[in-house]
């Protein structure tokens, strides 16, 4: 059996200020946006760029199409840490997304398995950016 995860859901306030913000500030790139009448909605898919993820999972920005959908923008984790970005530099993206004015809430420490610091999106949404140490079977290479 061949099976990976492939698109995972983040509800949003607003396709395009969430589109600005992870492909603008978090230079994602935008694979699709594609009006799907039927439903009145968007079909957003964003992913990081580089060709370490060209099969690797991809954001589906979903806008909160009802009100009670709107509690969960910015908390699809309940507060913990929802989503991992894996880096293959560490300081170049930390300093870049610093630059760019991304709210770092847990600043950069060296733990056994890799470098890490934690994040928020635009919405509040709390993210690990981590380069895991070599060896690591997570870790991502430079292409």
């Amino acid at each position: 059996m061949a099976q990976r995860l492939s698109n995972i859901a983040i509800v949003v306030r607003d396709y395009d200020e969430a589109i600005a913000f992870y492909c603008g500030v978090l230079g994602f790139e935008l694979l699709e946006d594609t009006y799907q009448a039927e439903q009145d909605k968007r079909w957003v898919v964003v992913r990081p760029k580089g060709e370490a993820n060209a099969a690797g999972t991809a954001l589906v920005l979903a806008r909160a199409s009802k009100p009670e959908l709107e509690a969960f923008i910015g908390n699809q984790a309940g507060g913990r840490v929802f989503l991992f970005l894996a880096t293959d530099d560490f300081k170049r993206d930390l300093a870049l997304y610093e630059s760019r004015g991304v709210k770092f809430i847990r600043e950069p420490k060296v733990m056994d398995y890799g470098t890490v610091a934690v994040f928020q999106d635009l919405y509040g949404n709390q993210w690990d950016l981590v380069q895991f140490a070599e060896g690591h079977p997570l870790a991502v290479t430079a292409q």
